[in-house]
């Protein structure tokens, strides 16, 4: 996936979680941040980033705040690529196996998965719901999600375990939103339910995979699989 309009810049503060104020261009400039979760290691005054600029002139920014340089360790902050990502890549085969239908937002239950395919096997068309968990936690090549408490992440993982059981095939995926991370784990000392929703999960059939991704200032693409470890 590709974003138009980018332009560098440097982060200075968060008023709130929608809102940032950023220099560019010699200016301070309020800028939406498209992700509310608390991000506090890498929203750091005096860090390189990379906005987008709206070009609305009735918008209440005038820019949305897409990637940050932490160090020259590019992270993709938007929430919403993730699920962009993982269609792009689900849909070239890595369900595995080429879908022959890909349907994204599709209710289950009283939640609403991210994606909802069909592939045909030999044995007939197997059905699959899959939720996109984006992460952009990590420390020391260590991703973790989440990075707080989620009520909604573990309502969707009791879900998914629902799903398996009725016979679908059930799958979580983390994208983990830059290239440097070589293993996912669930963030139990912040979130310890959602750690123990992911093990039982695990432990009843559901898919639990986690990808890392090639980032730049105007671009996010899934690179590769990495572990994920259920302590």
């Amino acid at each position: 996936m590709r974003y138009e309009a980018i332009r560098p810049a440097v982060f200075l503060s968060r008023p709130n979680r929608f809102v940032a104020m950023v220099q560019l261009d010699g200016k301070t400039v309020r800028c939406h941040v498209k992700n509310t979760g608390r991000c506090r290691e890498l929203l750091i005054p005096g860090t390189p980033v990379f906005v987008q600029m709206h070009g609305q002139e009735n918008r209440r920014t005038a820019c949305s705040l897409i990637t940050v340089d932490r160090g020259g360790e590019l992270i993709n902050m938007d929430s919403q690529a993730p699920n962009k990502a993982a269609g792009e890549w689900l849909q070239k085969g890595n369900l595995p196996g080429v879908p022959s239908l890909l349907r994204p937002e599709t209710v289950f239950g009283e939640s609403r998965f991210d994606f909802y395919a069909e592939r045909a096997t030999g044995q007939g068309t197997e059905r699959h719901f899959i939720e996109v968990k984006g992460v952009t936690l990590e420390e020391n090549g260590v991703a973790r999600f989440p990075d707080a408490p989620t009520k909604r992440g573990e309502k969707h993982i009791r879900e998914l375990i629902r799903a398996q059981t009725m016979g679908y095939r059930a799958q979580i995926l983390f994208v983990v939103q830059m290239a440097c991370a070589v293993q996912m784990e669930p963030n139990g000392a912040t979130d310890p339910a959602f750690a123990r929703a992911l093990r039982e999960a695990a432990e009843n059939g559901v898919g639990v995979r986690a990808v890392t991704c090639r980032i730049t200032p105007d671009s996010m693409e899934i690179l590769r699989e990495i572990p994920v470890v259920l302590p």
